[in-house]
């Protein structure tokens, strides 16, 4: 990365999605094209327009938090906390004593309620018979209707405490809260953090319990998913001429972001180096897109000028690829604004198909998947993208991975709101 300061690599994934635990797994799972997009279980989806998701079967949170802890955790605080299990371990970190105040956390995310099952029973209690609601017996009831903890376990950065606490990390902290921006711009400003020299270790990235009740019943009207259902598991079909939406999945994505003298010095194994960082916003109403993607422009350009990369450089492109219909084709038109021409002969693909959306870890799983791509030599595939629409005219990749060698790769991700994140990386040498 480009100015003061020192360089930034990746020592550790935590990965936690449908397709499996840990960097390893994953990445096996999302080169053999496996996917983990079905129809939801865990409650009913019959009032939802879209009854697909990409669900973690058996999860057991009680394998990395306290009973203490998760009676102040929602699903999604559960799943990042794994993540941050996973990373630590991944990349040989002792964890036995505290790592104290040269280690940070930053962290993205979308939530916005805690726990629902306590509460929906207790209000189930002040209904009158008609079902309409009974406000005099909620006043009376209210005490013991709410969980006395309700509001703490709703809080947004819940699981910055969580993995402070349970680590020892009383470094540099941030939370971001967004959709797919919020955990790339977690990575992007704790590398920035460790190249300022306010902190040595990071861990940075997203988690999402996207396929929630609560997660699906307010994103299942937006237009943003699909409601081809009959599809299974070939619904989310980006950059493909019959895409109609993406598919929603719940999951965690932090990695661990070291000083590179700091991580040789200790003998880690270094995946990727985070070369660059750039941020842009389209600047429209949510949740429209501005056709040109003018704040992708931005954050791709500003990302490449920060990495010092020529646009022909790259070798690999972990986009976005969110399968909207006017999301791709603004998509397309940022790269190829920003690329100039090679935007048609960097490949380009998109994960999504497999784990589901991630929402607020979904940029943070493409920066986990580019570097990797660069670590293992291989490009994974776009799934289910049988016929490209004409107006997505990229070398994208589908049908298998291409086994290649890439030297370096963008990771891009874009919010509901307009932000736009794009980070560089490069092959560890």
């Amino acid at each position: 990365m480009s100015g003061i300061g020192r360089q930034v690599v990746i020592s550790g994934i935590g990965l936690l999605t449908a397709l499996g635990e840990g960097g390893e797994a994953n990445w096996k799972a999302i080169v053999d094209g496996r996917s983990g997009v079905r129809q939801i279980q865990a409650y009913d989806t019959s009032r939802l327009q879209t009854t697909l998701g990409a669900e973690i079967d058996g999860f057991d949170p009680s394998r990395f938090a306290t009973r203490r802890q998760l009676n102040t955790m929602n699903r999604g605080d559960q799943l990042g906390l794994a993540a941050a299990c996973l990373a630590l371990a991944d990349a040989g970190i002792d964890t036995g004593t505290e790592l104290g105040l040269r280690t940070g956390l930053f962290l993205g995310g979308n939530k916005s309620m805690g726990r629902m099952d306590t509460l929906i029973k207790g209000l189930r209690t002040v209904r009158r018979p008609d079902g309409t609601a009974d406000m005099k017996a909620l006043g009376e009831k209210a005490d013991t209707i709410m969980p006395p903890l309700f509001f703490v376990e709703g809080l947004q950065p819940g699981a910055v405490f969580h993995i402070s606490q349970t680590f020892g990390i009383r470094g540099a902290n941030a939370f971001f809260a967004g959709t797919a921006d919020a955990g790339a711009t977690a990575i992007a400003r704790a590398a920035r953090a460790i190249q300022r020299g306010d902190a040595d270790r990071i861990i940075a990235g997203g988690y999402e319990d996207a396929t929630s009740w609560w997660s699906m019943t307010h994103m299942d009207r937006m237009g943003v998913l699909t409601t081809r259902n009959d599809l299974g598991d070939t619904a989310f079909r980006p950059y493909d001429q019959t895409r109609s939406g993406a598919v929603l999945g719940e999951g965690g994505a932090l990695l661990v972001l070291e000083e590179k003298e700091a991580a040789l010095a200790r003998g880690a194994r270094i995946y990727a180096e985070l070369r660059g960082v750039g941020n842009g916003h389209d600047g429209r109403t949510p949740p429209a897109t501005d056709p040109e993607g003018r704040g992708l422009v931005r954050a791709v350009r500003r990302a490449l000028d920060d990495a010092r990369l020529n646009p022909a450089d790259l070798g690999y492109i972990a986009s976005h690829g969110a399968a909207t219909k006017i999301g791709d084709r603004s998509e397309t038109a940022a790269l190829r604004t920003a690329l100039g021409e090679a935007s048609r002969s960097v490949p380009i693909s998109s994960v999504k198909p497999q784990t589901g959306h991630l929402v607020g870890g979904a940029g943070a799983l493409n920066v986990a998947v580019s570097a990797l791509a660069l670590h293992y030599g291989a490009i994974p595939a776009t799934a289910n993208l049988e016929t490209p629409d004409a107006a997505c005219d990229m070398d994208l990749v589908r049908g298998e991975a291409r086994d290649t060698r890439p030297d370096t790769a963008l990771a891009l991700a874009r919010g509901l709101e307009g932000q736009a994140v794009a980070l560089a990386l490069g092959r560890a040498a």
